[in-house]
């Protein structure tokens, strides 16, 4: 499998994974444009995509979604919900055909090309949201941002991944400290909003095991945070917490805001 972060941030989220015959995009939260330069990276174009799973309908997650549609006719996968407020949304994304939209369960396994998808509920302000478990025969990736806390049900779905991508959001200080007006800073530290740094060095330590390869810290706030400040802080959670592992046995790297990372293969 291949994992490429073309932008994950607050102002816009686009995640690319494949393998060799299916590619599939997580989110199109950034314009057509920096999507199809990103994608070749992977030496892939728009048009052989097989689909964009959809967390939810935030515009930093949806804001290139109907160009895309527009322009390539990709079939488009979210919750019944998500859907829904999607097709509300024409006046931010334009007019996207709803033929092309399948609607997916929450919980429930669906196949697209060569991978199993599992859509896993999360805990956000959003429709119906949902983060993502994709597998092939060999290999798997778990992709977990946007959400204010987690649960059993997420630690157990996302168990055993080979990779996994989560949320690092923002450092509680510099929210608590930042130029946010007070009701927005709520929204970001409730149950419903966005995972600290901390929670989520806490989420890992739950996840961790002898075979994950790769960490990525993503959804960091431009505003909120310091990518040193989320590498430093998770790998330190872990070290301290009663786990069999250092925060230095596993390699971590951030997932950009603004630009495209390197292609992780495994």
């Amino acid at each position: 499998m291949e994992f490429l972060s073309i932008a994950s941030g607050s102002s816009g989220n686009c995640l690319c994974v494949g393998n060799e015959d299916t590619h599939v995009l997580i989110d199109a939260g950034i314009s057509g444009k920096r999507i199809e330069n990103g994608l070749t990276r992977l030496g892939i174009k728009a048009d052989e995509l097989d689909g964009i799973l959809v967390t939810h309908e935030h515009i930093d997650h949806i804001g290139g979604l109907g160009v895309m549609a527009r322009r390539y006719g990709l079939p488009m996968f979210a919750t019944e919900k998500t859907v829904k407020a999607i097709l509300a949304m024409e006046s931010r994304v334009g007019k996207i055909d709803p033929a092309l939209f399948t609607v997916i369960s929450k919980g429930e396994d669906f196949e697209l090309g060569s991978l199993t998808i599992h859509p896993v509920p999360i805990s956000h302000d959003a429709a119906d949201p949902v983060a993502y478990r994709l597998r092939d025969q060999k290999h798997s990736i778990g992709i977990c941002t946007d959400l204010g806390v987690y649960d059993e049900e997420l630690v157990k779905a996302f168990r055993g991944m080979d990779v996994l991508l989560l949320e690092a959001n923002h450092d509680v200080r510099m929210l608590e400290t930042g130029p946010y007006p007070y009701p927005l800073k709520q929204r970001i530290l409730g149950e419903r909003g966005h995972l600290s740094n901390d929670t989520s060095g806490e989420l890992l330590c739950r996840l961790l095991h002898d075979d994950l390869r790769q960490i990525f810290l993503g959804h960091l706030s431009k505003e909120n945070n310091l990518p040193e400040l989320a590498y430093e802080t998770v790998r330190l959670t872990v070290t301290l917490e009663d786990v069999p592992y250092e925060g230095t046995d596993f390699p971590v790297s951030i997932a950009q805001r603004d630009v495209p990372g390197e292609i992780f293969s495994w």
